[in-house]
């Protein structure tokens, strides 16, 4: 006999690096993905309380070593001056490569889409990442990844969604938002 259970809403795992995550990268999205019905974890590389680069705080969820991509239908990354150093590891590209082979949404803004990359998932892909006048290296690295680099704020490309920075936040949830919907 099928068990039946209560039905629940629909998880989202964002993951931000514990100091110095993009504030309004996280704090956006995770409002518009609230008020749209959507629960929302918050994951990263240490638990406690997590300081933005501009000063925000969040209460850590749960580990990014600790989650199961079964439960989540998409996986986003944060980008801010953190990202690289807290987020661009194993335990992530492990995220990365289940999110993927299970057929479930990823997302990752401003820096982030460089981690994206490493972990292979780019390669004969459109993205955008996060880049400057001065610094075009996050732009390299997503090219010498495979990645077909788009010079615009969002990229969909499947159920991949890339985006370059806070400015683009409401943008690239919108689309996270559009794909968990269809």
């Amino acid at each position: 006999m099928e068990q039946i259970t209560s039905p629940t809403k629909i998880k989202i795992a964002i993951i931000i690096a514990f100091r110095d995550f993009r504030d309004a990268e996280y704090f956006v999205s995770k409002e518009i993905l609230e008020k749209a019905g959507f629960e929302i974890k918050t994951v990263s590389n240490k638990k406690g309380r997590a300081v933005g680069a501009d000063g925000g705080d969040v209460q850590i969820d749960q580990l990014i070593s600790e989650i199961n991509i079964i439960e989540f239908a998409a996986t986003v990354f944060v980008g801010g001056p953190g990202a690289i150093k807290g987020l661009d590891n194993e335990f992530s590209y492990k995220i990365i490569e289940e999110t993927i082979s299970q057929n479930k949404i990823l997302a990752a803004i401003c820096i982030s889409p460089v981690i994206l990359a490493r972990a292979g998932v780019l390669s004969g892909r459109k993205a955008t990442v996060w880049s400057s006048p001065t610094d075009k290296r996050p732009i390299k690295i997503l090219e010498d990844n495979g990645a077909i680099y788009q010079n615009t704020s969002v990229v969909v490309d499947g159920k991949i969604i890339t985006a370059d920075g806070p400015e683009a936040a409401k943008e690239f949830t919108e689309k996270i938002k559009e794909l968990l919907i269809l």
